[in-house]
């Protein structure tokens, strides 16, 4: 352990203790010497304005009525922790709303190349390291993105233009955002429509001409934004209307046993190796699309419209093969 996580875990160590920390203790936890650990507290308490109180004897800890408020200055994490958010930047550049936040994340990633080049000697980030595919992402434009995640944190009321993938009708929103959701890939703005009066998701790629207004934005309580956006399977879910059952091929199986398809799932095996998986849902697309995406390995059992969606899908896919 060098100096720079040194000083860093002494610090974590004096801020949690409820009592004083004896040097012995100090010596085991850092690493290091009984010279070591005055000279670090030595450069806490002088250097850092660190609030270091006690002895030898009796030990040390951060006076208690300065501990809270105390913190390092500037940013001190160690070696791990920076290396980790390095990777998490790496991610998220080579993701879908990577290109649009890596011009708002360059700056904390040079500073952090940085510090690690001062205290582990790497002066480089290896990104050919880091391997991610980004799965059929949407392009964002980055001005509106900006402008959406603005209203977001600034909870500030957002106009735009919206044209649905679904019928390509262009319409006017007035909307007060509740939070952005990273998913599949692709973003989307949850937000309280105004006009409609109604909860609604909106890709953000199929926003445009967005603009802050000065009104504060409405809030409505997480636990209503769950019932409403996330009780039932898929991005636009709404009110759960039923719940599905799918059994999958042994082939698949474990597989299937070890996805996240929703918080409120219930999958078991059966007797002769398949999987039985059950999930509430409401709009019947998304759900519809992914069950298919498994083929001949994938079977709808419950509820009999959506196993009849499904029968009809299937046939017309099958048609365009027997033309």
């Amino acid at each position: 352990m060098d100096r720079y996580e040194r000083i860093n875990a002494l610090h974590r160590i004096l801020k949690a203790a409820r009592y004083p920390v004896t040097v012995p203790r100090l010596q085991e936890e850092l690493g290091c010497s009984r010279a070591t650990v005055y000279r670090d507290l030595a450069f806490l308490r002088d250097a850092l304005m660190a609030p270091v109180e006690g002895d030898g004897e009796a030990g040390f800890r951060y006076a208690a009525n300065e501990s809270d408020r105390f913190e390092l200055p500037g940013l001190w994490l160690s070696s791990e922790e920076l290396h980790a958010l390095l990777a998490s930047q790496q991610l998220l550049r080579r993701t879908g709303g990577g290109g649009v936040l890596s011009s708002m994340l360059a700056p904390l990633q040079q500073r952090i190349e940085g510090l690690l080049a001062a205290q582990a000697g790497s002066n480089r980030w290896p990104v050919e390291r880091v391997r991610v595919i980004p799965h059929r992402g949407r392009r964002l434009d980055e001005a509106s993105f900006r402008i959406v995640a603005s209203a977001v944190l600034e909870r500030r009321q957002l106009a735009f233009e919206y044209r649905a993938r679904s019928t390509d009708e262009a319409t006017r929103r007035r909307v007060s955002p509740q939070r952005i959701t990273h998913y599949r890939d692709n973003w989307y703005l949850d937000a309280w429509d105004h006009d409609r009066e109604a909860l609604r998701s909106f890709a953000v790629d199929r926003i445009s001409h967005a603009r802050l207004l000065d009104e504060a934005a409405t809030d409505l309580e997480e636990g209503v934004l769950d019932q409403q956006l996330a009780s039932s399977y898929g991005i636009f879910s709404g009110e759960p209307k039923g719940w599905a059952t799918i059994v999958f091929s042994p082939k698949v199986a474990r597989w299937v046993a070890d996805e996240h398809w929703h918080s409120r799932q219930q999958g078991r095996f059966l007797p002769d190796g398949r999987y039985e998986l059950k999930l509430p849902y409401s709009v019947p697309r998304e759900l519809l699309m992914d069950v298919l995406h498994y083929g001949a390995d994938a079977e709808i059992v419950e509820p009999p419209m959506l196993r009849e969606q499904a029968k009809t899908l299937l046939a017309l896919a099958l048609a365009q093969y027997d033309r």
